[in-house]
């Protein structure tokens, strides 16, 4: 799966996009793209760009209404390859509000979910919320998205059945919330989120000097 596109039409773009646009009390009921701020145009496009592997099966999905004028988000799942199971999930929101909000410190902020199961024997692991945390940093990094006010949660659930389910083999999944203002181009954070899913789901990194080809839907 590569970029995304959706509804709203750019008059600058042949290419459709979607965005989620909360008119103010002042505004008209009826926007247009021509109402949207350039720079989440601009943000869009960088989103809609963006070439993910071919494993991330990426959806637009309704965006959060309330939180900021304007809002775009991406929901994506990775299938195992027998197609029988699915390894990981997760939501990747771009809110933008173009008079900024002060937790923010900033005009846009990225709001990421991923969530996987993992192997049994790694639920009694004491650093396994803080192995997946770094995913999340060494992902930034590497995906050079600039960034600050970077904040989250890891959560571990471990799943034991008993009685007449005993047979059943325990579970582990690990859920990690991560929120950050976005520095420059969106897409590379659209990426880096990416890869966190992918590690999340146990996909072994791409080889050096491999780049990763997605198909457009």
């Amino acid at each position: 799966m590569g970029a995304w596109s959706g509804g709203v039409s750019d008059p600058t773009s042949r290419a459709p996009l979607h965005v989620e646009v909360i008119p103010r009390p002042y505004a008209p009921l009826v926007m247009t793209a021509q109402d949207v701020p350039a720079p989440f145009v601009e943000a869009l496009h960088a989103l809609r760009d963006r070439r993910l592997r071919s494993e991330v099966r990426l959806t637009e999905v309704p965006a959060p209404g309330r939180i900021a004028p304007y809002s775009v988000a991406l929901s994506a799942e990775i299938d195992a390859p027998d197609g029988e199971a699915e390894l990981g999930s997760g939501r990747f929101v771009l809110l933008h509000d173009p008079n900024g909000q002060e937790a923010w410190d900033g005009t846009f902020r990225a709001v990421t979910l991923v969530r996987a199961t993992l192997e049994a024997e790694l639920g009694g692991d004491p650093l396994l919320c803080e192995a997946a945390w770094s995913w999340v940093e060494e992902s930034l990094h590497d995906a050079d998205a600039g960034f600050h006010s970077l904040g989250g949660t890891v959560t571990r659930i471990v799943s034991q059945s008993f009685a007449a389910l005993a047979e059943r083999p325990a579970q582990v999944e690990v859920e990690v919330r991560a929120s950050w203002t976005p520095e420059g181009d969106v897409g590379a954070h659209l990426d880096a989120w990416s890869t966190v899913l992918c590690t999340a789901a146990g996909l072994p990194p791409l080889p050096d000097g491999v780049a990763a080809i997605g198909r457009r839907r």
